[in-house]
């Protein structure tokens, strides 16, 4: 449905209402940004047995604002070799997306100001899934090109290994995102909220069958460089991947990206999946609880990120790229296809699921018969190991293959 906001045209009210929502989502997801900094540190120094930041304001909530203006003033580098224009462009394409995107999620429902029904978004576009995915898109054009006019090895390096996760996870994230749209038939987030706002049991996550959601999730985390996927940072191998020559202002943008985009997709979950700000809601103040129940739902899955970045390893690069190719796009192809056969008819979503759970056990089952023969051929004949067994081999081994 249409904007209530230009339900009767575009007057100087309306114009002024949207400038008003531009600047106060940006407001609000920037101080967002400071406390979630603050909260990440704070929740793993809770977890480790430390203090955390305690200095800076009470509890040391002011810490990230003290480290943005230390970065602020530090000196900005421009290494000889670089290339100007577009090594001074990438942060923006970095931050940009996170912003853009947070501008379509409805963090509440709809209020009257001065005569006219405002939606607490700052947009509602017909096509608001497809913005999502293009921006998605469009932040992979940041790390890469960061890397690239840095005129040095290591960035570069760094910068088309986070491509190719990026691109890789985006395929898994796009199917499920498929799936989300053919069940509430529509492309706009403020549609896709109120299909949910039936009942609970109506949310996407249950509607799907649960397991969209789990693969949604992993490849969202994988599209951030989020722990334990951030191979894009490894510092053991990389120095400090993508963003190695980058300083002062610039690096703190690339910074304040990360932090924006785990917000921006934590809501866009919320959003997709359980039902944005549907909640139960009381007779008092009505229309702050459904920003509440937003709110809450975000906060618990910003604490989810911090708890899987505090508990699990990295990855190593081979595994993963496995889990995005064997694991999370065949998964959410198969899926998808049952989705959309349900939609037709219960017998042909039934068909389909379990046609599809015989043709997948075959074909792993397959997998696994000719993983163990290689393995075997390797053990009779050392010698026939191709180059690329044998970097994997010295890869998985502790002294790193000597």
């Amino acid at each position: 449905m249409p904007d209530p906001l230009f339900a009767h045209g575009v007057d100087l009210g309306a114009v002024i209402i949207v400038a008003v929502k531009v600047i106060v989502a940006f407001g609000v997801l920037l101080v967002a940004v400071m406390l979630a900094i603050w909260f990440e540190r704070k929740v793993i120094s809770d977890m480790q047995n430390r203090v955390g930041p305690n200095r800076a304001g009470p509890y040391g909530i002011l810490q990230t604002l003290a480290d943005g203006i230390k970065l602020f003033f530090k000196e900005d580098l421009l290494p000889d070799q670089a290339d100007r224009f577009v090594f001074r462009l990438a942060p923006y394409l970095a931050l940009l997306p996170a912003l853009l995107i947070f501008t379509i999620v409805p963090v509440g429902g709809v209020v009257t100001i001065a005569h006219h029904a405002v939606e607490l978004q700052v947009a509602d576009p017909s096509i608001g899934i497809l913005f999502l995915l293009a921006l998605s898109s469009v932040s992979v054009y940041g790390t890469m090109l960061a890397g690239w006019s840095s005129g040095s090895k290591y960035p570069l390096l760094g910068s088309i290994r986070a491509s190719a996760q990026m691109i890789s996870y985006e395929a898994a994230m796009g199917l499920t995102i498929a799936m989300v749209v053919i069940v509430t038939h529509s492309l706009s987030t403020r549609a896709i909220v109120d299909a949910q706002a039936v009942s609970f049991l109506h949310w996407n996550i249950f509607r799907l069958g649960i397991l969209p959601f789990p693969l949604f999730a992993v490849a969202v985390t994988a599209e951030l460089n989020r722990p334990p996927f951030d191979l894009t940072e490894g510092e053991q191998e990389l120095v400090g991947g993508f963003h190695t020559e980058y300083s002062s202002l610039r690096f703190a943008l690339f910074y304040l990206a990360e932090f924006m985009n785990t917000i921006t997709m934590s809501a866009v979950m919320v959003t997709l999946f359980f039902g944005g700000p549907d909640g139960p809601g009381f007779h008092f103040v009505r229309w702050l609880w459904p920003i509440l129940w937003f709110a809450g739902k975000t906060v618990v899955f910003m604490y989810i990120y911090v708890w899987i970045r505090a508990a699990l390893p990295r990855l190593r690069y081979d595994q993963l790229m496995e889990l995005g190719w064997k694991v999370l796009i065949p998964l959410s192809l198969g899926w998808l296809l049952v989705v959309a056969a349900f939609r037709v008819g219960t017998i042909w979503g039934l068909a389909v699921f379990f046609g599809g759970a015989i043709v997948g056990s075959a074909l792993w089952q397959a997998v696994l018969v000719g993983r163990g023969r290689r393995e075997a051929l390797e053990e009779s004949t050392p010698g026939r190991r191709t180059a690329t067994d044998s970097y994997l081999r010295a890869v998985r081994e502790p002294d790193g293959g000597g």
